[in-house]
């Protein structure tokens, strides 16, 4: 059940955020070493414009949340941040109350970090996987075998890219991953498809981030497709340059490639949901898209 909508205490102001106002919130999670991309606020807003929420006290904004609503089934929540000053002071509980009254009574999932996911448990979220970071500059890789071909995407692509993306992801938002995978021109966001006989087998998306590259999503049902294409993302990398892969613990040979690629652990989440979870085919998940967006 959504919560009740909090009645802010004086001096505090919560609303949706304008994306300037809220690239403070990407400062305040490179701080916390979430590593956002360069680029990430546009296709960000493009998925719900009013989905990102700041809290200003005495007009200095305080903590923020992102709360984007992808049909009226179904939410995700990130960005949930407060300020170092206005920890411990109810702040981040203001926005949090305001931003749940948002999502209503659709089913919200989150990545919630360790510290937190106790706090999300007794909001009403349940574990459901874990999901893993795994980092370094890649090992030299195989290329694409024989009957896999490797491309950048096109327009006429979009049809199946969505359909898969819909499937990994369990909630439809066409616009915001088609944006994150034909970016605009001058945006620092690569991705490619994989084709075997003619059709599509998976895709992914490579961008720049405050360090090195994250690779997200990575979605293929086909394992050499899923291989090709980590291989053919890593390569659009500089040489030497670390990359980022966030990882579903169960998708048991997506843990196995990036420990191949001599990547290591360096940070977690906990996919949680308030709500009837979707039912996602986790061995097609090779690269979760962002912790924030889902």
């Amino acid at each position: 059940m959504p919560s009740k909508l909090y009645t802010p205490p004086p001096g505090l102001t919560i609303r949706p955020a304008a994306k300037e106002e809220f690239a403070i919130a990407l400062d305040w999670a490179a701080a916390e070493g979430w590593n956002p991309g360069l680029d990430d606020l546009d296709a960000f807003m493009g998925a719900d414009p009013r989905g990102f929420w700041m809290a200003w006290k005495d007009g200095a904004p305080v903590s923020c949340i992102s709360v984007v609503r992808y049909s009226a089934e179904f939410g995700f929540l990130g960005f949930y941040i407060a300020a170092p000053q206005a920890r411990g002071t109810g702040l981040g509980l203001a926005i949090w109350e305001a931003g749940m009254h948002y999502l209503g009574e659709r089913t919200v999932g989150l990545d919630g970090v360790p510290a937190q996911q106790e706090n999300y448990r007794r909001s009403g979220f349940e574990w459901v996987g874990r999901n893993i970071r795994f980092t370094g500059p890649p090992a030299a890789l195989p290329p694409a075998p024989a009957g896999i071909e490797l491309r950048a995407p096109v327009q006429g692509d979009l049809p199946a890219i969505l359909t898969l993306d819909r499937t990994c992801f369990g909630s439809p938002r066409d616009r915001f991953a088609a944006e994150w995978i034909l970016p605009a021109p001058g945006v620092r966001r690569r991705s490619l498809v994989a084709f075997r006989e003619g059709g599509v087998a998976g895709f992914g998306t490579i961008r720049e981030c405050r360090d090195g590259f994250k690779i997200g999503p990575l979605f293929a049902p086909d394992p050499e497709a899923a291989q090709a294409l980590f291989a053919g993302l890593c390569a659009l990398a500089p040489a030497g340059a670390s990359v980022n892969l966030d990882v579903p613990e169960g998708n048991v040979a997506a843990v196995a490639m990036a420990e191949a690629a001599g990547l290591v652990y360096s940070f977690e989440t906990a996919r949680m949901y308030r709500g009837e979870a979707p039912d996602l085919p986790i061995g097609w998940t090779w690269g979760v898209t962002t912790f924030e967006l889902g």
